[in-house]
């Protein structure tokens, strides 16, 4: 047996809430990781008294009892998982799982227990349900009755209010009332702040950007309690995940933040961090209200009854004392200007992001904190309104996505050898290094000769795309094929470009030596050689035989009604994912059959396909003339549009009769007004005919 257990996708109940994690069982600890929060409980194996299997609504639990008095309780193992836990608590714990069977009966007469945190309804010495009462956030008493309300949670879509216990009168001794116990009972272990007694410590007038204002914070042994002119809030220990102490780019101010969930509510507006902002030069002396030795025995030497020094570090060291978590600062990253952030903006408001040894932190409108197991990847994109600045997006693998935008082009070596050193999978990387990549994200090529920069490939590739679109616009009705003077469609080219045909003619020498002198320039650069920039998509031809399925669409198409039936109402995208498990636990001989059919089914296709060829199906002579239809298509715009340019010329003519253009002579609309030239006019249209029929050969042009 293998040292620890692990399992993915265990959920925990948090105030009505699932969150789903990962749970390891090791010979000296249980840990489970949240994977919203990325909060870790740990519980040591020394400390378990009780452990239990019990079947729930996500299929089986466990409930782990620790000599503290704490309950902990994960759901989402599978009925398999019971002989391998059972054999690992018997051989590395002293603990051993019992199976307890939950009352289904569904009475609601039973009796209260109340077990530490929890306080559990039993019927017939079998648990009916458990509260635990650490959700209780009020509790109200009757004449027989007790009414429990519990916390809400913004991430329930259904929330339960409350719950009503009737407790009978007692026929016993008079002078206890039973409903005044019941509720002692919950409130002794229930949520409930009250502030009882005088604070540690008060500091006074703090600036605070979220929720903005300044307020006083009183600082209580298991709360926090910030008192405005407005609103007061009350924030308990036991919600603060992280703390953060973050220089400003300035370095004359710095920023604590404080991370909770669940986070503090005003109305409909959640603030999911707690961020202040202290000037450098401001100090304190502090006083904490508790004798000396009751401060070494509370906290260890982590404080003392008087202290001084400058504001932030007070009160961080106060907050980290009480709170029992580390305070996490910037690494070594340092930007462009010897910074430890980055200016940009984000939601159209300017901040400072931070890159940490661990994630990526957002100050501070809104604040948004990013750990790097949650990220799916990040793209280095050009900026939007200018070229001196560029845009840092992240995605994270529940499919959100957050800009930083407005970020100096002098910080993106920086950024980009940060995040490629810490590993991070980048998504406009160049071709060579997705290569070396394939098959392992988490390799990287740290050579200097191998540096890809992503953000300048991607600039060249838009002027790529800038330029031919320029040319495009220049030779307006050019095709992708190359120019050759000695094929027979090249009097399409010359008759569109009337410029060209126009310097070719010599009869009325309207064009100056200088004119000349330019249109060869112009037909080198019609002759250039490009590359398509559009491949033809290639017809498909839908009386060919259809291809042969894989071995697992043909699996797929013999399970499908069977998933259905399985899992009613079950969606198109769920019955792909469920099939791709199920292919996965598939025995090698059975994907042996199914690939067996599929060899067939590709033998079948073969076979047909070379039969349909030698009946003549699938042949190049139809595709060929629906080439020379489009071509003969496009011949007609083209000659539609010469026409159009000869009557705009026709009507920029004005009255003098001694200068017309070539293409008003030669037109035959013209024929009314040139009956007294009308030898030398048709003289002059059969030279045009000539020149246009007669393409230039290379002496010619080259001449010119």
């Amino acid at each position: 047996m293998s040292d620890t257990l692990e399992f993915n996708e265990i959920y925990q109940e948090v105030k009505g809430s699932w969150n789903d994690g990962r749970l390891r069982f090791s010979k000296q600890t249980v840990v489970f990781k949240n994977n919203k929060t990325g909060k870790v409980d740990s519980i040591g194996v020394s400390e378990l008294t009780q452990a239990q299997w019990r079947r729930v609504c996500l299929g089986h639990g466990i409930k782990l009892c620790t000599t503290t008095g704490h309950i902990y309780k994960y759901d989402g193992f599978k009925d398999t998982d019971l002989d391998k836990i059972s054999e690992y608590f018997k051989a590395n714990y002293k603990v051993e799982l019992m199976e307890k069977d939950m009352c289904v009966k569904g009475w609601n007469w039973g009796t209260a227990k109340f077990n530490g945190p929890l306080l559990s309804f039993e019927v017939n010495d079998s648990p009916a349900f458990e509260i635990p009462l650490s959700s209780v956030s009020q509790c109200a008493t009757g004449k027989n009755e007790v009414t429990v309300e519990f916390h809400q949670n913004d991430d329930t879509e259904v929330s339960l209010m409350e719950v009503r216990f009737y407790v009978p009168p007692s026929t016993g001794d008079e002078g206890s009332d039973p409903v005044e116990a019941f509720a002692q009972n919950v409130l002794s272990k229930a949520d409930v702040i009250q502030a009882t007694g005088d604070a540690v410590c008060i500091f006074r007038e703090l600036q605070c950007l979220t929720p903005r204002g300044r307020y006083d914070i009183r600082i209580y042994p298991t709360f926090l309690h910030l008192h405005g002119k407005t609103f007061d809030y009350k924030i308990p220990y036991t919600t603060v995940l992280r703390l953060f102490l973050l220089p400003h780019k300035d370095q004359r101010q710095m920023f604590f933040v404080i991370s909770l969930d669940p986070p503090i509510k005003q109305g409909q507006t959640r603030y999911h961090f707690l961020i202040l902002l202290f000037s450098k030069e401001e100090d304190i002396s502090l006083t904490l209200n508790m004798n000396e030795d009751e401060v070494e025995r509370r906290f260890e030497g982590k404080l003392n009854k008087n202290m001084s020094g400058s504001l932030y570090e007070m009160v961080s060291r106060v907050m980290k004392a009480l709170v029992n978590r580390k305070i996490t600062v910037p690494g070594n990253f340092q930007g462009h200007s010897g910074a430890q952030c980055i200016t940009c903006s984000y939601k159209a408001t300017s901040g400072l992001l931070y890159p940490l040894e661990r994630g990526f932190i957002y100050v501070h409108k809104p604040p948004v904190h990013l750990r790097f197991e949650e990220i799916a990847c990040v793209n280095f994109a050009r900026g939007t309104t200018t070229t001196r600045s560029f845009d840092f997006e992240i995605e994270t693998k529940q499919g959100n996505q957050y800009t930083f935008s407005s970020i100096e082009r002098e910080e993106y070596g920086k950024l980009f050898d940060f995040v490629n050193a810490k590993k991070l999978s980048i998504k406009n990387r160049g071709f060579k290094e997705k290569k070396g990549m394939k098959g392992n994200d988490n390799m990287y090529s740290d050579s200097d000769d191998d540096q890809h920069d992503a953000y300048l490939e991607r600039m060249k590739e838009e002027g790529k795309i800038r330029e031919e679109g320029n040319d495009s616009d220049d030779s307006e009705g050019e095709s992708d094929e190359s120019f050759n003077p000695g094929e027979e469609d090249d009097d399409i080219a010359e008759e569109y470009d009337s410029k060209a045909s126009a310097s070719e003619s010599s009869a009325d020498g309207g064009d100056s030596d200088e004119d000349r002198k330019k249109k060869p320039a112009k037909k080198a650069k019609f002759v250039k050689e490009r590359k398509p920039r559009k491949k033809e998509k290639k017809a498909k031809d839908i009386n060919a035989p259809k291809r042969p399925m894989s071995a697992y669409m043909l699996w797929l198409n013999s399970s499908r009604d069977r998933i259905k039936s399985e899992n009613p109402g079950i969606s198109v995208t769920e019955i792909s994912k469920k099939a791709g498990e199920m292919w996965k636990q598939i025995t090698k001989d059975k994907k042996e059959e199914w690939e067996g059919k599929a060899e067939e089914a590709k033998k079948d296709y073969e076979r047909a396909m070379r039969e349909y060829k030698e009946s003549g199906g699938g042949s190049s002579s139809s595709s060929k003339k629906e080439r020379k239809k489009k071509g003969g298509k496009n011949e007609e715009k083209k000659k539609k549009k010469s026409g159009g340019g000869k009557e705009k010329e026709k009507e920029r003519v004005t009255g003098n009769d001694s200068f017309k253009s070539r293409e008003f002579i030669s037109s035959e609309e013209s024929s009314s007004e040139s009956e007294r030239g009308k030898g030398r006019k048709r003289k002059g249209s059969d030279d045009e005919e000539e020149a246009v029929s007669t393409p230039p050969s290379s002496e010619e042009s080259g001449s010119d």
